[in-house]
This record gives structure tokens, C-alpha cells and sequence, in this order.
């Protein structure tokens, strides 16, 4: 009898270390505190000056981010050459890919494999952000790069700019996103542009709630017809200052997508763009703590994937 329990609580143990050492480690902020102290200085550093050459580029770097996450998760999969860069959400719309192969040959030449591509991305974001005036957060880091990526995913799981309010609303759910995390997020439209291609129905007749003149103004330079990848600005009030008039443009019917405007149009979200709108603090800390929450989106940690030695590619 003894002899059996003891045989028992050997087994139950064995089974309790196994399971141990297969989990994932948790994300630290001190993550590369010993193996790159340089790490986090030397992104930031990169992608100041690259926001500093062309302010757009600071959106550029956080839509990275969010189209990297919302497909298989945060694992620097959207940066593999080809598959998910020519589905229709990302093909001719992606964009600092240069940016962040640069700070990864930095990275490279002082801290041999050992940061990823995946925890530069969500660093990169955070960076940008600052850039441009924006809130900072504390970034959980240890992720580790995807040998894999899916074009099919970021067809089905990326929403698009005709995005109807529930469909929103479902797709950041699908990533454990809540809705006041969705509008949160949808803030990042205070920075960067949008093709033509994207808001051309709404502003000749596909969509009532835009305001006239903003309507107008637009059409200049997206006509009927051609000129798909001419840009306009997201925000018309601030465009290279992340603040919180995105919300107040939405309270004017200056929302430049559809799927913006939604956000605000007598429906279930139009508090939290008020509050948004009323208030810049609110809307920084919901950002900040969306992004975490976004940035932790079924990350590879551990043994899981590799640390790519070039972003683009996996290891041969």
C-alpha cells in the first residue's frame, strides 16, 4: 500500500515537472536586462529618427504591429516575405518594413540572435507612438519569431475599412479584445493615411453620416475613378500628433473610413467616443492598456519558434 502511494505521488510529480517545464515562460519587461541591455535604447533611437524623417512612418510601424498580432498572434509573421504581405488587407498598404530590417541588423551586430523580431515590432509600436507625442507603457518582452505565416488568416481575421460596428466589434473579440479595447484602438487612426481606394464609397453617396464639406474636400484629390493610391490623412485636425481628435472628428462626422464613423452613429459605442473625445487621459489609458493586452495576443515563448537572424526570412 505504501509502496503503491509512493509509486503514485513519483508519477504525480513527474507529470507536475513535465507540465512545468512545457509551459511558456511569461513575458518580462526585463527580458533582455542581462543578454541586450542595448536592446530597448537602440529601437527607440531608430525609430525616433524615422519618425522625426517622415511622420507617417510612426503609423506605418504601429499598423505593423496590429497586423502582425491579429494573425496567428504576436510572432513577427507578417514580416516574412510574400503570404501574408499579398493578402488584400496588407498587399501595397504595408509599410516600414526597411525601418525595422534596420534595427534588426543593429541588434544583430551587438547581441548576436538574441532579440526577436516579433518583441521589436511590439517595441517599435510602443516607440512610435512616443514620437509623435503620444502615451508610453511598460512592454512585456520574450516573444519569439513564427517559422510560419498565413495569407488565408489575414484575409479572415484582419477587419477591413467597410467594417460594420458588430463586425468590428467581433473580430477584436475573436482576440479577446473587448469593445471599449476596439475603440481604444481604432485611436491609432488619429495618426497616418488611408488609400483612396478605401474611402472612395463613402464620400461619393455610400455613406450618409460624413459631413458635406469634409465629403468635398476629399473628393479633390479621389476622384470616381483612378487615382486608388492617392492618400488623404485619417485625421484632418492633427495628423502627426497622436492625440484624441480622431474621436472629436467622429463627433462631427469626420470619421474618414466607414469603419471609424460606425464607432460613432447612434449606436452602442458612441459613449466611449464622447469620452474619448471629452477626455485625453481617458483615451490614453484605455490605449495603453489595449496595446499591452494586444501585444500578448498568443505569443511563441520558450523553445516554441526561433529568434530570426533576418526578419524577412526564417533561419535556414
Amino acid at each position: 500500500m505504501a509502496m503503491a502511494m509512493a509509486s503514485t505521488l513519483s508519477v504525480l510529480l513527474l507529470l507536475c515537472l513535465a507540465a512545468a517545464a512545457s509551459a511558456s515562460p511569461p513575458l518580462s519587461p526585463q527580458f533582455y536586462a542581462k543578454s541586450c541591455p542595448r536592446a530597448l535604447a537602440t529601437i527607440k533611437s531608430a525609430v525616433t529618427a524615422a519618425v522625426r524623417s517622415e511622420p507617417r512612418m510612426g503609423a506605418s510601424l504601429l499598423r505593423l504591429h496590429f497586423h502582425d498580432c491579429f494573425v496567428q498572434g504576436c510572432d513577427a509573421s507578417v514580416l516574412l516575405s510574400g503570404m501574408e504581405q499579398n493578402a488584400g488587407p496588407n498587399v501595397g498598404s504595408l509599410r516600414g518594413f526597411s525601418v525595422i530590417d534596420s534595427i534588426k541588423t543593429q541588434l544583430e551586430s551587438i547581441c548576436k540572435q538574441t532579440v526577436s523580431c516579433a518583441d521589436i515590432l511590439t517595441v517599435a509600436a510602443r516607440d512610435s507612438v512616443v514620437a509623435l507625442g503620444g502615451p508610453s507603457w511598460t512592454v512585456p518582452l520574450g516573444r519569439r519569431d513564427s517559422t510560419t505565416a498565413s495569407a488565408s488568416l489575414a484575409n479572415s481575421d484582419l477587419p477591413g475599412p467597410g467594417s460594420s460596428r458588430s463586425q468590428l466589434e467581433a473580430a477584436f473579440l475573436k482576440k479577446n479584445l473587448n469593445t471599449v479595447d476596439m475603440v481604444a484602438l481604432s485611436g491609432a487612426h488619429t495618426i497616418g493615411k488611408a488609400q483612396c481606394s478605401n474611402f472612395r464609397n463613402r464620400i461619393y453617396g455610400g455613406d450618409t453620416n460624413i459631413n458635406t464639406a469634409f465629403a468635398t474636400s476629399l473628393k479633390a484629390n479621389c476622384p470616381q475613378s483612378g487615382g486608388n493610391s492617392n492618400l488623404a490623412n485619417l485625421d484632418t485636425t492633427t495628423p502627426n500628433a497622436f492625440d484624441n481628435a480622431y474621436y472629436t472628428n467622429l463627433l462631427s462626422q469626420k470619421g474618414l473610413l466607414h469603419s471609424d464613423q460606425v464607432l460613432f452613429n447612434n449606436d452602442t459605442t458612441d459613449n466611449t467616443v464622447r469620452n474619448f473625445a471629452s477626455n485625453a487621459a481617458a483615451f490614453s489609458s484605455a490605449f495603453t492598456t489595449a496595446m499591452i493586452k494586444m501585444g500578448n495576443i498568443a505569443p511563441l515563448t520558450g523553445t516554441q519558434g526561433q529568434i530570426r537572424l533576418s526578419c524577412s526570412k526564417v533561419n535556414s
